[in-house]
């Protein structure tokens, strides 16, 4: 069978470990079943695209796995219309997925050779709304606040000061929040503009590194 065949298969099985998993929205499953992940991670891992598991990247970053993609992006209630802030873009997959949901997507990466490298395969599959900055996460893109949506796709003590600021009254921010020990993916609502957390799950990030990292 070729790779193109095996890949959509794959996607599809994907698809419903996810949804037995828990993961209800049938617009991220299907954005899930859609995104070519193997285009997001290194040649000699890509048998692994579709296993539920976070893989190595360079910089020493990794992807997550299929499952915390889709957590964090259905926790976000995106509707279509949304401007949305990444901090961390790393191998630019969950930043796709964001996009085929959102209306734009500004992600930030602090390692210049992955936000390159997310480029090249955002713009080859065809992504006109994203924006990819290099820069410190924690910090934020002020150009572009308020923001409807912020995902965070690294651990933090605490959600950067920034970050709060940048939200928009009534958005959404998900964040792991802990240390590299234990951690909480946290789910924070900006309600009279103070941030309402609901926890997640339990997850495993590389941490948050920037001015206002927490620590």
């Amino acid at each position: 069978m070729c790779a193109k065949y095996e890949h959509s298969a794959a996607r599809h099985a994907l698809q419903r470990e996810l949804a037995e998993g828990g993961i209800r929205s049938p617009s991220v499953l299907a954005v899930m079943g859609r995104v070519p992940r193997e285009r997001f991670v290194p040649e000699g891992v890509r048998h692994l695209a579709y296993a539920d598991r976070a893989l190595p990247i360079a910089c020493d970053q990794t992807i997550s796995q299929p499952y915390i993609v889709a957590l964090m992006t259905e926790s976000l209630a995106l509707k279509g219309g949304e401007r949305v802030l990444e901090i961390g873009t790393g191998s630019g997959y969950q930043t796709a997925v964001l996009a085929e949901l959102a209306g734009e997507v500004i992600s930030i990466e602090r390692h210049e050779p992955l936000s390159q490298e997310a480029a090249r395969v955002l713009e080859e599959l065809g992504y006109k709304n994203v924006q990819l900055i290099v820069g410190d996460g924690t910090l934020g893109w002020p150009e572009g606040a308020p923001y409807d949506r912020i995902l965070v796709a690294a651990a933090a003590a605490h959600v950067p000061p920034a970050l709060e600021e940048q939200l928009a009254e009534g958005g959404t921010l998900v964040i792991p929040v802990g240390s590299s020990q234990q951690q909480t993916l946290e789910a924070y609502r900006k309600v009279g503009g103070r941030l309402v957390a609901e926890p997640l799950s339990g997850c495993r990030f590389v941490p948050l590194v920037g001015a206002e990292d927490g620590e």
